[in-house]
């Protein structure tokens, strides 16, 4: 068999860019339809496997670096965006745990970082040798151009040369492997050149009248070469990694149109052979983008919600140190979850970020001035406190017990108006300010005892009194007892108050007994010397009484505006509260006794 049989008829078809259908369909190879090969933005879309760590891609950066060749631009994004990633968590942990620690977001300074420098100077050196290796490209592809350029004048030569004397096919041959040796064009020229070059083959093969025995050879070679490209493409439907089947597919493609023809009844069955092949890797790759991007758009629906969220915070109601430290944790929350939720559509993904950096800046601002003014209100708040407890102090050894006591009221409502202080103040000005109050309001309680057992002494006399007076025999009194009975109803008379609960039923008890008497004596005369004796003593008996009830009423007073103080948890189960409370309710029934008591006194000044 002669040299040209037993040279493989390999045609050119480098993929630059996606091919066109030939112009001419005769014996030689019919191009893949434009649908079934993706073209290189396409293969842009690829999805580059997260990093875990910032090191990883300095590491990574380095290795394209070194070779130039690795630095592809959908990896390169993807660095670029994982790193800056990581970069913002870590901050965002710095200022969580600075904000945490007592500090603002506007007071945090960021140190240094010696990784972040490199990986920007790394980036730097990346751009500026690819744009060095796609200048020395450019300048490649042109020459190329030009080459293929010559090669199709030679190629048009050698047509006009079969047409009247007939060509070598050796020369042919020597056309397209140089054809194929020569690689990348610009992409503008590459379907116009393929064009051009495909016809002139199929021309070449049609002028040529090749024997029968050298073109079935040529074609069966041509044929066993597709037939195993068709294996290795059904192949790829069971590989589980679509992206790595789809690029190994684009591989195919190539190996596919650099083989040359078959005959031209099998030429079809071939080609649909492979295109059906493509089609399944094709459409799950399809189907694995739009997965992708159904992702991105919950990703970025859930991000959305998360920026409504710190959007819509009223800060007009976070008024209190408390509720300020609840809403910071239920935003560093919404921050955690943001870390979790994947990236968004490319368009939107910074956009979406901007938005949420925004809102968490806006929050984390407030709650700086919040604190700012706070802390400026609390050193006020503690200078008034200080000036209550001085004030307070400079009372407590007065005995004028009704003004002070209404003075150290007012002084109480005061404090309750104005505004808390430091945490590390707080018990020290209030233990100050109620210890003086607490002062007074023991002095005043003291003084007050001594009153009761002086009317607890004067139940015990008048007890006595009956007692003595139930001693004689009222059927058969003398001058003598007479008369004795009527100094034991002068010293009842002059005998002061009794506890306002024993008064009734010990008045009820004399008056009996002084009835049994019948008219023998009298209480007039007694009632009268002791009232005049207690005004010129101490002044009339019922401004005594209105002495003790408006002091009654003082410390009512008191021991409530004391109760305010308190708030609703300290309150609870309290011990000392409940004891506070039953004072109150005591002295109210004193009040009302006393109050008792004037009436029956204005009553009885109405009756005399």
């Amino acid at each position: 068999m002669s040299e040209e049989m037993n040279t493989e008829n390999t045609l050119e078809a480098k993929a630059e860019v996606a091919p066109v259908e030939p112009i001419v369909e005769k014996e030689a190879e019919v191009e893949a339809p434009a649908e079934s090969v993706e073209s290189v933005e396409e293969e842009e879309k690829e999805v580059i496997a997260p990093v875990s760590s910032r090191e990883e891609i300095i590491a990574r950066l380095q290795e394209m670096v070194s070779d130039i060749s690795l630095a592809k631009r959908p990896e390169l994004e993807s660095l670029k965006q994982s790193f800056y990633k990581l970069q913002r968590a870590a901050q965002e942990e710095r200022i969580a745990a600075f904000v945490a620690g007592g500090g603002t977001a506007e007071e945090f300074k960021p140190e240094e970082d010696p990784v972040e420098e490199q990986f920007r100077k790394l980036l730097n050196i990346i751009k500026e040798k690819k744009a060095a290796a796609q200048e020395a490209l450019e300048i490649v592809r042109k020459e190329n151009y030009k080459k293929k350029l010559a090669l199709l004048d030679r190629f048009k030569a050698l047509i006009e040369k079969a047409n009247t004397e007939g060509a070598s096919y050796n020369e042919f041959k020597t056309i397209l492997q140089e054809w194929k040796e020569i690689k990348e064009v610009p992409a503008d020229k590459a379907n116009e050149l393929w064009k051009s070059y495909q016809q002139y083959a199929e021309q070449f093969y049609d002028i040529q009248k090749l024997n029968n025995e050298f073109r079935e050879y040529d074609f069966k070679k041509n044929m066993e070469a597709k037939i195993a490209i068709c294996e290795e493409a059904e192949k790829l439907a069971d590989e589980a990694d679509i992206v790595a089947a789809f690029r190994k597919l684009q591989k195919l493609h190539q190996d596919y149109r650099e083989t040359g023809p078959v005959s031209k009844e099998s030429r079809e069955e071939i080609w649909n052979r492979f295109k059906t092949a493509s089609t399944v890797i094709n459409k799950r790759h399809q189907q694995h983008f739009e997965e992708l991007k159904e992702k991105e758009k919950e990703n970025l629906d859930q991000k959305t919600v998360i920026c409504e969220l710190l959007e819509g915070i009223e800060f007009d109601k976070l008024t209190t140190f408390q509720s300020w430290n609840d809403k910071t944790q239920e935003v560093l929350a919404l921050q955690k979850k943001w870390k979790d939720i994947g990236f968004a559509p490319a368009k939107q993904n910074q956009k979406i970020f901007e938005r949420f950096r925004a809102a968490c800046d806006a929050f984390f601002s407030r709650k700086g001035e919040f604190f700012k003014q706070a802390k400026t209100d609390m050193t006020a708040n503690l200078e008034k406190k200080t000036a209550l407890c001085e004030q307070a102090e400079a009372l407590k050894e007065s005995t004028d017990w009704k003004a002070t006591g209404d003075k150290l009221a007012e002084l109480q409502k005061q404090w309750r108006e104005i505004g808390p202080v430091q945490k590390k103040y707080t018990n020290t000005i209030w233990k100050r300010f109620i210890g003086a109050c607490d002062y007074f309001y023991e002095q005043r309680d003291k003084n007050t005892s001594s009153k009761k057992h002086e009317e607890n002494a004067n139940l015990a006399a008048k007890k006595e009194i009956i007692a003595k007076l139930k001693a004689f025999d009222a059927a058969n009194l003398t001058d003598d007892d007479t008369q004795a009975i009527q100094q034991l109803i002068d010293e009842w008379n002059g005998i002061g108050f009794v506890p306002f609960k024993a008064k009734d039923k010990i008045a009820a008890e004399f008056k009996a007994v002084v009835d049994s008497f019948g008219g023998a004596v009298s209480t007039r005369r007694g009632r009268q010397s002791q009232r005049g004796g207690a005004a010129r003593e101490t002044g009339s008996p019922r401004e005594r009484l209105q002495r003790q009830y408006e002091q009654k009423k003082s410390e009512i007073q008191t021991y409530e505006n004391n109760l305010g103080f308190m708030n609703a948890s300290s309150k609870t189960g309290n011990g000392f509260v409940d004891a506070i409370k039953a004072k109150i309710e005591t002295l109210k029934q004193e009040a009302d006794e006393l109050l008792a008591q004037i009436k029956s006194l204005d009553a009885e000044e109405i009756e005399n």
